[in-house]
């Protein structure tokens, strides 16, 4: 009954519309040819018809009549008013159906999301029953680095794929991803921060074997792992802060307590073949870890030929290319380099650019860059030049947007280079600001970073050191 009066009503109103406009319909119900009314319907509604033919005599064109709706049932008036429905002549809603609400976001997001699981479940349960088993380590290889940690929670056996032998011959043949960058701010020195900039997102693990009454710091990297030394130069220690993978490197023979620079260099293409570890302090002194033996080594003494001191620019991290490490000194203006497999120094004179301060070495495809704040007046602009290997020269490639520099016009400007490999992280501070950008060497392009801030927090970071190292799985120190 509820149908019935729903049907009168509009009814009755599309009757009101007729009258007050005077409009006639598109067809007559005796001449359409796509209307069929049943028998039973044509002989409940001869007021309809009659009306309807003496209309059609008197007027050209014939008006709406009224129908008796008191006389048959529901469902006949139903089918007759959805048969005109359907030829295009009355457009009529659903029977007891209430018009579409609005509903929230959440309610909407939810509807869609419940319908979607509902409806690809069956599919992807007989998907991933017939799917090869030696092929999953192959796919899960080739997912982002971030996106692995939250697929190891699925089950017991993709948690422990990185202890799988073959899982990391997959990890191995694809190709280096973006390098990370391992950062240590002010505020928290003894837990660090890392930043993917793939996701431009900031990352904070917890390295528990490290000491916790040591300041340590990211001095060095390769193939996954960062190498630790502590503030009082006198402990090593390696780790992967992806799998936490830790071990603290034995004591030196040496005893050199004063600042020493620090590089990096695999024995092979991953450190399933090893790795070393040289220190070398100002005065010459320096020592190769390998840790396929487990142990310091001092393969000489520095050739005359290299000027001591070394007067080493601890500022810059040592840059690796291929078997061969380069350090900064500045005085001579120069570059030494130390070869790791025939134990050779060498040492090359550079003048470096006038106007410049806060440089650091830098590397790219096997080509030597370098990266500082170039200040004449008071403007100041991130110059990047690149070293030519006929004339041993800076040639200018780059430099920061005129209009990110406005930013520095005055103001007394420090700058920290916590990543050397292919993709830089600037840090810029002074009083008045604190800014993290990144320079692509390859597209050179120019990007800032998001501030880091602690997980529940909103204060901003300061960045103090870092290293950048490129994420791999399984990295083993």
């Amino acid at each position: 009954m509820e149908g019935l009066a729903m049907l009168r009503q509009l009814i009755g109103q599309l009757q009101e519309l007729v009258e007050v406009y005077g409009s006639h319909p598109h067809y007559h119900l005796q001449q359409h040819h796509h209307l069929h009314l049943q028998p039973s319907l044509q002989f409940q509604l001869p007021l309809l018809n009659h009306h309807s033919q003496q209309q059609h005599q008197q007027h050209q064109h014939p008006r709406w009549c009224p129908i008796n709706v008191d006389e048959g049932s529901p469902d006949d008036y139903y089918s007759f008013m959805m048969a005109a429905g359907k030829s295009g002549s009355l457009k009529m809603l659903e029977p007891c159906k209430p018009p579409p609400t609005k509903r929230s976001r959440k309610e909407r997001t939810r509807g869609k999301s419940s319908g979607t699981t509902n409806a690809t479940e069956p599919m992807e349960q007989h998907i991933w029953k017939d799917f090869p088993e030696d092929l999953y380590e192959v796919v899960i290889a080739r997912l982002p680095i971030a996106t692995f940690f939250r697929f190891r929670t699925v089950c017991r056996k993709w948690n422990s794929l990185l202890d799988s032998e073959s899982f990391s011959q997959h990890c191995a043949e694809v190709p280096q991803a973006t390098p990370w960058f391992y950062t240590i701010t002010h505020e928290n020195v003894n837990s660090g921060a890392m930043y993917d900039p793939s996701l431009k997102k900031w990352h904070h693990p917890t390295i528990s074997s490290l000491p916790t009454k040591l300041i340590v710091l990211p001095v060095a990297s390769a193939g996954g792992l960062v190498c630790f030394l502590d503030i009082g130069n006198r402990n090593f220690y390696v780790c992967n802060p992806l799998n936490q993978s830790f071990k603290e490197l034995p004591a030196r023979s040496v005893k050199v307590w004063s600042r020493v620079a620090v590089g990096m260099t695999l024995n092979g293409s991953s450190t399933s073949e090893g790795y070393k570890i040289l220190w070398v302090g100002c005065d010459g002194e320096y020592e190769v870890y390998d840790s396929v033996r487990n142990s310091w080594i001092r393969p000489g003494i520095m050739p005359s030929s290299v000027k001591l001191p070394l007067s080493l620019n601890f500022r810059s991290q040592a840059v690796s290319i291929d078997d061969t490490l380069y350090f900064m000194r500045s005085d001579p203006e120069g570059i030494v380099s130390y070869d790791m497999v025939t134990g050779i120094w060498k040492q090359f004179i550079i003048p470096t650019p006038l106007h410049l301060t806060d440089h650091t070495l830098a590397e790219c495809g096997g080509r030597i860059m370098l990266v500082g704040l170039l200040t004449k007046n008071a403007a100041t602009c991130v110059c990047i030049w690149e070293l030519q290997k006929m004339t041993l020269l800076w040639k200018e490639v780059d430099r920061m947007p005129n209009i990110w520099c406005l930013e520095f016009y005055g103001k007394h400007v420090r700058m920290t280079c916590l990543g050397n490999k292919g993709l830089l992280m600037l840090s810029l501070r002074s009083r008045q600001m604190n800014r993290l950008v990144t320079y692509n060497v390859s597209s050179r392009e120019w990007l800032k970073v998001p501030g880091c801030v602690v997980p529940h927090g909103r204060k901003r970071q300061w960045i103090a050191c870092g290293t950048a190292f490129y994420p791999c799985l399984t990295a083993v120190a």
